[in-house]
C-alpha cells in the first residue's frame, strides 16, 4: 500500500499517523488536504490523502571491461580483445494509485485501523469513560428533563420536553409544541446538535455516566428505520461483490444503529474508521 486516506486534527498529525500505518518514515510521506471541516466549539478536522514518495532505485555500476587473453596466430601478432558489459537499465515501477473513496472497495489484507464495533458504551466527544454498567434512574430523568426544558425556555421556543422512557444508561426525551418543527433541521442537524449540547452539559453537571436522547416529531424513529433498511441493502451488495462499503459520516448513535442492524447477518462484519465528526461505518465481508 502506497497511499491512504484518513482524518486528523492537524496536517502534521495526519502525516505522522499515515507514516505509522504505511510503515515508512514521515519524511517519505506527502499529504494533500482533501477537506477541512469545522465542528462544534471551533474544532477543525482535516481529511487528507497521504502518499509514499518512492525511493530512488540504485542503478547498478557498469561492470569493468574484461581483457581477453591474446590469441596466438601464425605469421600475425596477437591482439587484445575487450568485451564491454553494459549495465542493464533499471525501470522504476509507477506508484500504486490511491484507492478512490467510493462506496465499494476491496477488502484489505489488514484493516487500516482496528476494527472496533461501537456499542451503547462507545465513548462520544465530551463523555467520560465508564468502568461500570450504568442504569438511568428517575432522578436522572428528572434532571435531564429540567435541563432540556430550561434550554428550550431560554431560547424562547414554545416546546416542552417529556420523558418517554428510561433505557439502560439513556434517558429518552420527546419534544412537542408549536415550534417543534424548528428543532429537526436538514437531515436532523439541529436535533443532533441539541442532543450533543445536552449531553455535554449533563455529563459535566451530573457526572453519573447517564446520557440523553432527544426525539422530535418522530424523526429519530423514521431515521432508524431508514438506516436499518439501507444497511441491509448495502450488506447484500457486499456479500455479492466481496468488497467493503464505506458509509457517509454518521454521529455515534446512528453508527450504533447500523452495527446493531447487521450484527446477526452471516458473512458480514462492521467497524468504524476515522475521527469525529467524520467517523464512518465500514461494512465488509467477514473473514
Amino acid at each position: 500500500m502506497s497511499a491512504i486516506e484518513l482524518t486528523a486534527r492537524s496536517v502534521e498529525d495526519a502525516k505522522k499517523t499515515a507514516a505509522d500505518k504505511l510503515g515508512v518514515d514521515a519524511s517519505r510521506v506527502t499529504v494533500k488536504v482533501l477537506e477541512e471541516t469545522k465542528g462544534l466549539f471551533g474544532k477543525v478536522n482535516y481529511r487528507v490523502l497521504a502518499e509514499v514518495i518512492a525511493e530512488p532505485e540504485a542503478v547498478a555500476a557498469p561492470a569493468p571491461k574484461a581483457e581477453a587473453k591474446p590469441k596466438a596466430g601464425r605469421g600475425r601478432s596477437a591482439k587484445a580483445e575487450t568485451a564491454e558489459v553494459a549495465a542493464e537499465p533499471v525501470v522504476e515501477a509507477e506508484p500504486e494509485a490511491p484507492a478512490t473513496p467510493a462506496r465499494g472497495r476491496r477488502k484489505p489484507e489488514k484493516a487500516a485501523e482496528p476494527k472496533v464495533a461501537e456499542t451503547s458504551e462507545t465513548v462520544e466527544a465530551g463523555e467520560a469513560v465508564e468502568t461500570e454498567e450504568v442504569e438511568a434512574t428517575e432522578t436522572d430523568g428528572a434532571d435531564y428533563l429540567a435541563l432540556v426544558n430550561g434550554l428550550l425556555g431560554n431560547a424562547g421556543l414554545a416546546i416542552e420536553a417529556q420523558i418517554s422512557s428510561l433505557q439502560g444508561r439513556y434517558v429518552n426525551l420527546s419534544l412537542d409544541g408549536k415550534d417543534s418543527s424548528y428543532l429537526v433541521g436538514k437531515h436532523g442537524e439541529v436535533l443532533n446538535s441539541l442532543q450533543y449540547l445536552v449531553n455535554i452539559i449533563g455529563g459535566r453537571k451530573f457526572q453519573r455516566g447517564v446520557r440523553a436522547t432527544v426525539e422530535c416529531n418522530d424523526w429519530r424513529r423514521r431515521r432508524e428505520e431508514k438506516l436499518t433498511k439501507q444497511a441491509a441493502e448495502i450488506a447484500a451488495q457486499v456479500l455479492e461483490r466481496g468488497e467493503e462499503a464505506v458509509l457517509d459520516a454518521l454521529p455515534a448513535f446512528e453508527r450504533r444503529i447500523v452495527h446493531k442492524a447487521l450484527q446477526d447477518i452471516p458473512g458480514i462484519t462492521t467497524y468504524s474508521e476515522g475521527e469525529e465528526p467524520n467517523r464512518r461505518v465500514v461494512i465488509g465481508p467477514a473473514e
